[in-house]
Order: structure tokens, then C-alpha cells, then sequence
């Protein structure tokens, strides 16, 4: 059991306060901290006493990862855990699948295109399902909403030139082929043309706020849209908002992405765990590189009801073998533990916790992880006063 040191990331829209104010560093910050990766992937990876852990792996992947995992994902490390801090919302996203990732990195090495040039979409050959759960309130959007609901969103917005497009609905048609119609055409209009609906549609949505006579979702959806303009005027990733369940979430509380899933995180700090991989399609709010064409390939249009994911004993049940999290209270009254095999990490979010591996023991403090290889015994044990996240692979490949 090592001191894993994570990979510092100051994208702009980053916090320059919840990450130093987590460490209890001075704040604020003179540039944003946007996430700390603890992670092997090569574009940051995190390391161990200033060795990179995806060169320590490299060294032994067998010690390391052990022989279920390397059989089943190679010699790479299958998960990335990360520490998001967002102060303004982030690019409006959807991660391809895996057969879509694989395809796509072929497809752009084959055209010459350098892995690290801002107009590349695939950066490797994974998929990126994900799971988000949130350590302060945190805000998102996260898949399309049931038609019916944006139908009543509209309905309260009364707005004209919104009307045309309700228009085109066809309400005996399939609720993906009107929720694909809606997007594809909305991406597409000219831009003249779509900046004069989304000053129709603030219009509105600052009426039906001010107002106060619309349902509570109703009025954080349309705050969040008139905050999002604020941010980026006329941006088409405003009108694809518009489709999009707005969700808050209390400390605890996750949010669980598969592929496809349109979606973007707007504020607040959270714990973040995915396949490990950095594939993004973009679709607006963002000055990045939108592929707009490419975005639409990869979408699924299919809505999301409820995109919370269940949280029973501090367990996040995710249907991918890729990651498995653990979001553990510690006191030394009662200690936590439980058996995990393969390459693990443990990452502490609050208080003190204590973390016990065999005869090996390690005090770690807000924001400070240990890495756990395969080769050390698989019962994990946390004591203290605190708070902690296990992550490991998936419970579907925990043989030991």
C-alpha cells in the first residue's frame, strides 16, 4: 500500500476554491482546480513517490492488476477515479461506446490526426461509463427527459417561436424519434436563426421564474437555462439543454452515465469514477472542438426517467465491470471492511480515516489516496472519523 499523488487538472471552468477549501489550503486559488485524477491514464496519470503509476504498472501488471483483470482489460488499468470541482458548467457531453471508441481511434489515427490536437475526438480506444457522487449540493444535467415532461416545459414557456417546433412533434410517433428530431434540428438551424429563439426562449423562462406560479422543477430547469445563456449567448448547447433532466444532488447522493447519455455537470464538488478513458463528444457550451455530426452518431435518445443511481450500505450499483465504489462513514467504534480483490484505491473526502491492508496501515487526510495492488491481501479496513471512497474493479469480476 503505497501514497498515491494525483494529477492536478485547471480547466477554466474549475473552482478556485472547493478543492483548496477540501484540503484546507488557502483560498482562493490563483488559477481554477478543476479535477485531481488518481488514475493510470496516460494523459495524467497519478503517481507514487514521482514515479507515474502507469509506469509502475508497465513494470509488473500481474503484481499490480492481477491475473482476472489483465484477462479481461489487458494491462490497463480499468478504472479512473477522479475529484471534480465545478464552478461553471461544464462542455454539454456524451462518451461513446465501446465498439463506437474503438472504431472512432482507428478511424482518426488512420486520418493522421495527433492524439492531443484540439480537434480530435477520440484520445483512446474506451468507452467512458461514469458515475458522479456528489460531496457538496451538485447540479447537472443528465440524460433526455421523458417527452411528456418537456412537452409541459414548454407549455408553461409559451413562447411563439418555440410553438413551430412543438409543431413538428409527432404525438402518435416514437418518443426517441421525436426527441432525435428535436435535437438534430435545433443543431442544425442557422445560427441567425437560433440565437433570436434563445433570446425568445430567456425571455420566457425569466417570465414563468419571476412569476413563481410553475412547478418547482419547471422553475430550476428554466434558472438553469437563463444561467447557462449567461455563460454562453446563443450557444446552441443551450437549446439542447432545454431537453435534459435538471437534477440537484444532496452529499451522497450519484448520478450513473452509460454511453450516449447526453449530459453536463453545472456546479459543485464531487467524486467521479469511470472507465478509463478521456473520449468526450461535444455538443455546445464549451469553446473546445464540437463535432456536432459525430455528437448525434453516438447519442442515444432514449429518456432517462430517473437518473439518480441507488446508494444502499454506501454501495453504488452500476451495471459495468470496468469500476465498483464505495462511499464509507469510519469510526473507531465501528470499523468498515470488506473483501476486495484486484487493484483498488482509497480516497479520503472528510475527517481522518485510517486504512488497513494486511500489516500495512496508512492515516489519510481530505483529498490524500493509497493504491492497493493486486499482490496485497483483499480485505480493506477503514477506522477513523471520516470519510472515505473504495473503488476497485467491478463486482462482476471480483473472483480473486
Amino acid at each position: 500500500m503505497f501514497s498515491l499523488n494525483p494529477s492536478l487538472q485547471s480547466y477554466s471552468w474549475g473552482s478556485k476554491t472547493l478543492i483548496a477549501d477540501l484540503r484546507g489550503e488557502e483560498s482562493p486559488t490563483q488559477h481554477p482546480q478543476a479535477e485531481l485524477w488518481y488514475g493510470a491514464h496516460p494523459a495524467a496519470p497519478a503517481d507514487i513517490a514521482g514515479v507515474p503509476l502507469t509506469d509502475i504498472i508497465a513494470a509488473d501488471p500481474d503484481r499490480e492488476l492481477g491475473a482476472a483483470v489483465r484477462a479481461r482489460f489487458g494491462d490497463r488499468l480499468p478504472f479512473l477515479l477522479k475529484i471534480l470541482a465545478v464552478a461553471e458548467p461544464l462542455s454539454l457531453q456524451a462518451h461513446p461506446s465501446l465498439a463506437q471508441a474503438q472504431e472512432g481511434f482507428q478511424r482518426e489515427n488512420a486520418q493522421g490526426i495527433d492524439v492531443r490536437a484540439g480537434n480530435r475526438n477520440y484520445r483512446d480506444d474506451n468507452h467512458k461509463p461514469e458515475l458522479i457522487v456528489a460531496l457538496t449540493p451538485f447540479h447537472a444535467m443528465a440524460g433526455f427527459r421523458p417527452l411528456a415532461a418537456t412537452l409541459e416545459l414548454f407549455a408553461a414557456l409559451d413562447c411563439p417561436s418555440l410553438a413551430r417546433y412543438v409543431g413538428m412533434i409527432d404525438s402518435t410517433g416514437e418518443e426517441a424519434v421525436n426527441l432525435r428530431m428535436l435535437f438534430t434540428t435545433w443543431i442544425t438551424i442557422p445560427a441567425a436563426v437560433r440565437k433570436q429563439l434563445i433570446d425568445d426562449i430567456i425571455v420566457a423562462a425569466k417570465r414563468v421564474v419571476a412569476e413563481g406560479s410553475a412547478a418547482e422543477w419547471q422553475r430550476e430547469t428554466l434558472a438553469n437555462i437563463i444561467e447557462l445563456d449567461t455563460h454562453y449567448p446563443g450557444d446552441v448547447g443551450v437549446l439542447g439543454a432545454l431537453l435534459l433532466n435538471y437534477v440537484r444532488l444532496e452529499p451522497g447522493e450519484g448520478i450513473y452515465l452509460d454511453a450516449g447519455n447526453l449530459h453536463a455537470y453545472c456546479r459543485g464538488l464531487g467524486v467521479e469514477v469511470m472507465a478509463n478513458s478521456d473520449n468526450v463528444l461535444r455538443g455546445g457550451l464549451t469553446a473546445k472542438h464540437v463535432d456536432v455530426p459525430e455528437l448525434a452518431r453516438v447519442l442515444r435518445f432514449t429518456s432517462l426517467v430517473n437518473p439518480r443511481t441507488s446508494n444502499d450500505t454506501g454501495w453504488f450499483e452500476v451495471p459495468v465491470e470496468e469500476f465498483d465504489m464505495r462511499m464509507v462513514t469510519a469510526t473507531e467504534e465501528s470499523p468498515w471492511s470488506a473483501q476486495i480483490p484486484g487493484p483498488r484505491v482509497v480516497l479520503c473526502t472528510a475527517g481522518h480515516v485510517t486504512v488497513t491492508v494486511g500489516p500495512a496501515t496508512q492515516v489519510l487526510h481530505p483529498t490524500e489516496a493509497v493504491w492497493i495492488s493486486a499482490a496485497e491481501e483483499p480485505l480493506v479496513q477503514v477506522t477513523g472519523a471520516g470519510q472515505a471512497f473504495v473503488v476497485g474493479v467491478g463486482a462482476r469480476l471480483s473472483t480473486p
